[in-house]
C-alpha cells in the first residue's frame, strides 16, 4: 500500500469518476485506474462499483476511506512539521462568501500576505452549505461564515463580528412611506434577494413562512453588485448585510427600511474542523483575525467586537 495510492483512492471518492479525479491530481486518467487496481490487488478487495460514468464505493470501500484520510492528514503533518521554518510556509486554503470577500477579508488577506508571504493562500468562495461540505472533507482548511451561530460536533466556529441585516429600497420605492418595515409590511411586495441557501435569505424565508405572508415576485440573483444596482433602479425590496451598502446608503442610493421584525442574529465566524491540525500557518491566520478584530480594522466605522 502506497501513498499515491491512498492519493488516488480519496480523490477518487471525493470526485466521483475517474477522470475527475484525474483533474485534481494532475494525473494521467489511466494512472489513476492502475493505482486503484495496485491498491485493489494489494488489499483482495474491490472498492469501487462502476455505474455507467459515476463510481461509488463498495462496503469495503466505505470501511477503508477514513483510515486512508488519516494516513495522509498524518503524512501532509508529518512533512509540514519536519519542514517548519521560522516563518509559517506552505498552502493555506481558505473559504468564504462574496459579501464577507468583500467587505471584511481585504485587511486581513493583505495583511497576511505581507507577513508571511511564504504561505500561498487560495481563496474558495462559497454559501454556507459549500464552507460546510468543503471542512467536513478537508477541501479547505478554515472557513470565514457569515450565518447565525454555527452549533456542529465537528466545526469549531468563534464569533469575529456582528453583522446588521438590512431591508432597503430606493429612495423613492413606495414602501419607504411604511418604514419602520415589518413583515407584514412585504406582502405583495417583489423581492430582489440572493440565491436560496444563502444564510440571511434563508432566515428571511422562515420568517414570511411563518407569518404567512406572500411576495408578489422574487427575482434572485448571484451578485450582490447586480442586487444592488437593480434595487437602485427601484425594482424591488432587498435584504443585504450593512457591510456591502455602506457606500450606497451614504449617497443616497439606498434607503434604510428600519427592520422592525425578529432579529436576524447573523455573525462573522471564523470556522475550522475540530480534528484540524493547527498548523504554523493557520496558527497565523487565527492570530491576525484576532488582532485586526481587536483594533477595529475590519469593521467600517464601527467599535470593535470581542473575539
Amino acid at each position: 500500500m502506497e501513498i499515491k495510492q491512498l492519493q488516488a483512492f480519496t480523490a477518487v471518492t471525493r470526485a466521483g469518476s475517474f477522470s475527475r479525479a484525474a483533474e485534481l491530481l494532475d494525473y494521467a486518467q489511466s494512472s489513476i485506474s492502475a493505482q486503484i487496481r495496485l491498491l485493489e490487488d494489494n488489499l483482495g478487495i474491490r472498492l469501487f462499483e462502476r455505474l455507467g460514468r459515476k463510481v461509488v464505493l463498495t462496503s469495503d470501500g466505505e470501511r477503508l476511506l477514513p483510515y486512508a484520510e488519516q494516513v495522509l492528514k498524518l503524512i501532509a503533518e508529518a512533512r509540514e512539521m519536519v519542514a517548519q521554518s521560522a516563518l509559517p510556509r506552505g498552502t493555506l486554503r481558505i473559504g468564504a462568501p462574496e459579501s464577507l470577500c468583500i467587505a471584511r477579508l481585504p485587511p486581513v488577506l493583505k495583511e497576511y500576505r505581507r507577513r508571511y508571504p511564504e504561505v500561498e493562500l487560495i481563496l474558495k468562495l462559497g454559501g454556507s452549505a459549500d464552507l460546510h461540505r468543503w471542512l467536513l472533507d478537508n477541501s479547505i482548511d478554515a472557513s470565514f461564515y457569515l450565518d447565525r451561530p454555527l452549533i456542529s460536533p465537528k466545526l469549531m466556529a468563534q464569533t469575529l463580528l456582528e453583522e446588521p441585516i438590512m431591508l432597503l429600497a430606493a429612495p423613492d420605492h413606495p414602501i419607504t412611506t411604511k418604514t419602520p418595515l415589518r413583515p407584514t409590511d412585504l406582502q405583495g411586495e417583489s423581492l430582489i434577494l440572493t440565491e436560496s441557501g444563502n444564510s440571511y435569505r434563508a432566515v428571511l424565508d422562515g420568517f414570511l413562512t411563518e407569518a404567512g405572508i406572500q411576495p408578489g415576485s422574487v427575482l434572485e440573483s448571484g451578485s450582490i453588485e447586480a442586487i444592488k444596482k437593480l434595487v437602485i433602479s427601484g425594482l424591488g425590496v432587498s435584504l443585504l448585510p450593512r457591510m456591502v451598502v455602506e457606500a450606497e446608503l451614504q449617497t443616497g442610493q439606498l434607503a434604510d427600511l428600519r427592520w422592525r421584525g425578529p432579529d436576524f442574529a447573523i455573525r462573522t465566524q471564523l470556522v475550522h474542523h475540530k480534528d484540524k491540525w493547527l498548523s504554523p500557518a493557520l496558527q497565523a491566520l487565527f492570530s491576525l483575525t484576532e488582532e485586526l478584530v481587536r483594533a477595529g480594522a475590519l469593521t467600517a466605522g464601527g467599535e470593535p467586537s470581542a473575539w
